[in-house]
């Protein structure tokens, strides 16, 4: 599997977006789906990798800046298909790799906590995410679960 920074332009990457803001839709009310449209993932706060697997767009996630010192993650998805392959494992390491790389000390997450979600939380709780109250710009939803995780400060090893 190869994952590199996408410059979100091609047609696949749109196609796998407007799938997953569709699915958010249908699971959860409008004032609960904080899944960005490619336009709002087009920013400089945030960075954006795609998965590939032979030619064929796997997944994808996103890492926003939200201060010099926390990041959260977006976007986060794999097509049906390669579900439970490790796609979306490979993209976590990928983000805590270039959040440590930046030297934040906090990496956060919104998710929901409808049933099709639980696979989604399993894995950030495998990825030691706990769960938190609203951060940044969210507020109390009971569609929204948030998580969170420190990070080690690269300088002298403390979370």
């Amino acid at each position: 599997m190869q994952i590199a920074i996408d410059p979100l332009t091609g047609p696949e990457i749109a196609a796998l977006l407007r799938e997953h803001l569709d699915e958010m839709h249908r699971i959860s009310p409008p004032e609960s789906v904080h899944a960005l449209e490619l336009s709002r993932l087009r920013v400089p706060d945030i960075t954006f990798w795609s998965a590939w697997h032979d030619g064929t767009l796997v997944g994808c996630a996103a890492l926003r800046e939200l201060g010099g010192w926390h990041g959260e993650i977006k976007s986060m998805r794999t097509i049906a298909a390669y579900r439970g392959r490790g796609v979306a494992t490979a993209l976590m390491r990928r983000i805590l790799d270039e959040a440590r790389q930046r030297g934040y000390r906090r990496l956060s997450l919104e998710t929901g906590t409808q049933p099709e979600f639980a696979p989604a939380r399993v894995l950030y709780q495998r990825f030691g995410f706990a769960p938190c109250g609203p951060f940044a710009h969210y507020v109390e939803d009971p569609c929204s679960a948030f998580m969170t995780r420190a990070l080690p400060d690269q300088h002298n090893g403390n979370p």
